[in-house]
């Protein structure tokens, strides 16, 4: 026979599969069965599955985190950090011992130390301060853990933002939602392991690096779902195609990528297989849990949530739904907290209340409603931005009649609770007028090595090998908090 039509015989359609036929089909087999494998059977070699639910290395207190990040960083000064020393100073040219050496984002010579015009008091058994702006966090003051001590050498958004979720100030490192999940997996395998829910209309200052997987597999990047529309774009099916349809596609790839798996060994290719799986399985299961309408008056009332709106409270409630079906991590984004004082709404008098608004009820909401359904004691809630404010007036509208402050890494509040945390409980502080840390101080790396630790983890054994070295999301530092720990 001619070589040359032999060759082109075997590239073609109907010849691969009448040669790979009983192959396909004892792969699609194995897809089936593989979910009601257990995780480990003596003498059984199951098909390797990134996502399958695994034990911590030792007994956390915590199974799930739920992450509000506040985009812009919201002035703790006038939420969480009361000096009434700063009060009594308020236009007073700020101290040259302040400033000297410092740098920041857009002041400059000798600004004006800036009192907070808010008003500060005690709430719940354990006398946390909160300010009137947020109104509602105030009936569960015994829930929260304020960190009054936090520190980061990052005072531009971006950089700031990424040290926060990657442990580098620079793109190319995994989020620790990544980390979370690779260490993890998922409770629930019809829903991602990592969910991002994004309000206000605007992405993350560190882009989708806030949430990728950096050098992890690309199975743990979070998914990022919409409030309104379609939960996940390209999730659907097109039209024409109908689920069976899309089901032997389906295994027709997989067959195709379990045979490049075998010969190349490369773990993206596990990877694609799982994430098309994945999405097949989610074109049931996310619509449903996404679907607020499900939920009572009563929790829509106590949200305050619109159904159809892509609001920060309907992603709150949304966020209870996603834990509340095992989903591992889900992280929030709210654009707007970036109070320099540049118009009415970043004015830390009128505009601060406006946007608490939109946030303190929701939150308030979600730590009520996951102590009701008994899942706060294993759910860890964050709340915070990527650094704080000065203390002083930012110095661009520092001469007109709006109040608003600059970015400052020094001294900064983040806010934790449930998930093995001690409520009610103010750790750390900052000097009398909230220029540096006074006591306690807690890194960001802290931060990321307590919340790992109380997922179950030591920080420096979840580790990942790339380019010839282990890799952590603490990097090489890192000390986890027991002042916070319940």
């Amino acid at each position: 026979m001619n070589p040359r039509l032999e060759q082109l015989q075997a590239l073609t359609r109907r010849h691969f599969l009448g040669r790979t036929a009983h192959g396909l089909g004892a792969v699609a087999l194995g897809s089936l069965l593989r979910q009601h494998l257990p995780a480990a059977t003596p003498g059984l070699a199951a098909p390797p599955d990134p996502l399958l639910s695994r034990p911590p290395q030792y007994g956390g207190r915590a199974k799930r985190v739920i992450y509000l990040h506040l985009t812009g960083s919201p002035p703790h000064l006038d939420l969480f950090d009361y000096k009434p020393e700063l009060v009594k100073r308020d236009g007073q040219d700020c101290p040259d011992a302040f400033l000297k050496g410092k740098r920041f984002a857009f002041t400059s010579g000798v600004p004006k130390l800036l009192g907070t015009p808010r008003t500060f008091a005690q709430h719940g058994q354990g006398g946390v301060w909160l300010s009137d702006a947020i109104p509602n966090l105030h009936r569960v003051a015994d829930d929260l853990c304020l960190i009054r001590s936090m520190n980061t050498d990052q005072f531009n958004h971006a950089p700031a933002e990424l040290l926060v979720y990657t442990g580098s100030p620079r793109p190319g490192r995994p989020s620790i939602g990544a980390w979370v999940t690779y260490g993890l997996g998922t409770e629930n395998q019809n829903l991602p392991g990592f969910v991002v829910l994004i309000s206000s209309g605007v992405q993350p200052n560190g882009g989708k690096n806030s949430f990728g997987s950096g050098f992890l597999p690309s199975v743990y990047q979070g998914v990022q779902c919409r409030s309104k529309g379609d939960p996940v774009l390209y999730a659907s099916d097109p039209a024409g195609m109908d689920r069976d349809l899309r089901r032997l596609s389906l295994d027709t790839l997989n067959g195709l990528n379990e045979l490049q798996a075998a010969e190349l060994g490369h773990p993206e290719t596990r990877t694609r297989i799982a994430q098309y799986e994945l999405a097949f399985r989610m074109q049931m299961s996310v619509p449903e849990v996404m679907d607020i309408t499900r939920e009572s008056a009563s929790t829509l009332e106590a949200y305050g949530v619109k159904p159809g709106e892509a609001s920060f409270a309907n992603n709150c409630l949304l966020a209870r739904r996603l834990v509340e079906q095992g989903v591992r991590y889900v992280q929030l984004f709210d654009w707007g907290w970036d109070f320099h004082g540049t118009g009415p709404g970043e004015d830390i008098r009128d505009g601060l209340t406006k946007k608490c608004a939109t946030m303190d009820r929701p939150v308030a909401a979600l730590l009520t409603d996951l102590r009701q359904r008994g899942l706060l004691d294993e759910t860890l809630v964050v709340l915070g931005g990527e650094f704080g404010r000065t203390p002083f007036r930012e110095g661009r509208t520092a001469k007109g009649s709006i109040l608003g402050r600059d970015h400052f890494p020094d001294c900064y509040t983040m806010v934790m609770a449930g998930g093995g945390v001690r409520g009610g409980t103010m750790y750390g502080e900052s000097d009398e007028l909230g220029f540096s840390v006074a006591r306690d101080k807690v890194s960001v790396h802290d931060l990321q090595a307590t919340m790992l630790h109380l997922l179950g983890f030591n920080h420096e054994r979840l580790t990942f090998r790339f380019q010839g070295r282990d890799y952590r999301l603490t990097d090489v530092e890192g000390e986890v908090v027991k002042g916070i720990l319940a």
